[in-house]
């Protein structure tokens, strides 16, 4: 059952995919207007080329911020079953917020979390 079950999950992506690209086809009208091919910010008319350089350290701020956020995110399940596993689990989960806390202050340290 388990190889049916994964072709049938395969085939209903394709098919709600490929649905979807149809249906907007057919429904959608298109238009011919040379503004849509035109970078957006923020409703104000570009000035410069779209294609510039940003400082690296907006990319490792949203990695950084990336690393922590799924890094809590294996809290939830803790949360879930904490009353079943007891103290064990309590020291366990303390240790890893310790050792997110000590990589939280290497990055402050580094300079990592100041925007500009």
């Amino acid at each position: 059952m388990g190889a049916i079950s994964l072709i049938a999950l395969i085939a209903a992506a394709i098919a709600f995919s490929a649905g979807g690209i149809v249906v907007g086809k057919i429904l959608v009208r298109g238009s011919k207007n040379p503004q849509k091919g035109q970078a957006y910010e923020c409703g104000i008319p570009t000035v410069t080329s779209p294609w510039h350089q940003f400082n690296v350290g907006y990319y490792l701020f949203a990695l950084l911020f990336l690393i922590f956020d799924v890094e809590l995110v294996f809290l939830y399940p803790w949360a879930v079953v904490v009353k079943k596993v007891g103290m064990l689990a309590l020291a366990e989960v303390l240790v890893f917020l310790f050792i997110l806390f000590m990589g939280f202050l290497y990055a402050h340290k580094k300079g990592a979390l100041k925007w500009s």
